[in-house]
């Protein structure tokens, strides 16, 4: 055999070698696509169910808050007339039932007056030249003799 031949075997045997390679390459390849698209089928199969169901919770949560947007609505509405109708109470009412308890204090005064006799003016009394101060307690030395006002 010449140099050239063992080169021409060398080199056969180094492809022989590259193609096993890289056909267990392509093979392993092919078996990671395969259980990828196996993944993502399933995934699919599993995500389109729960994509429908959080669709129609969504859908169910904007009815139900249409909802409440109308109860919402209702009551301030409602609040408003509340507002409306104390104010037309207290403006038409108001003022003739405070005058009429007014009245009615002024009755029951005067008929207890009338069953009670007048009392005497208090007199002041004067001991050896000074008059004894007044009940209203006024202000000696600066200071009240009542204590501190609060």
């Amino acid at each position: 055999m010449s140099g050239g031949e063992v080169a021409g075997i060398l080199v056969a045997v180094f492809w022989a070698i590259l193609v096993s390679f890289l056909a267990v390459v392509l093979v392993r390849l092919a078996q990671t696509l395969r259980a990828t698209t196996k993944l993502v089928a399933d995934v699919t199969e599993q995500a389109v169910p729960l994509l429908a169901d959080a669709s129609d919770t969504v859908r169910s949560a904007r009815t139900q808050l249409d909802k409440v947007d109308a109860i919402a609505t209702d009551v301030q509405e409602v609040t408003s007339n509340a507002s409306a109708l104390s104010t037309t109470v207290a403006s038409t009412f108001g003022g003739p039932l405070v005058k009429v308890a007014a009245f009615g204090y002024g009755v029951r005064r005067a008929i207890g007056r009338k069953s009670d006799p007048e009392p005497e003016p208090a007199r002041r009394s004067v001991l050896v030249g000074r008059t004894v101060p007044s009940a209203r307690g006024r202000k000696r030395n600066g200071r009240n003799p009542r204590g501190p006002k609060d």
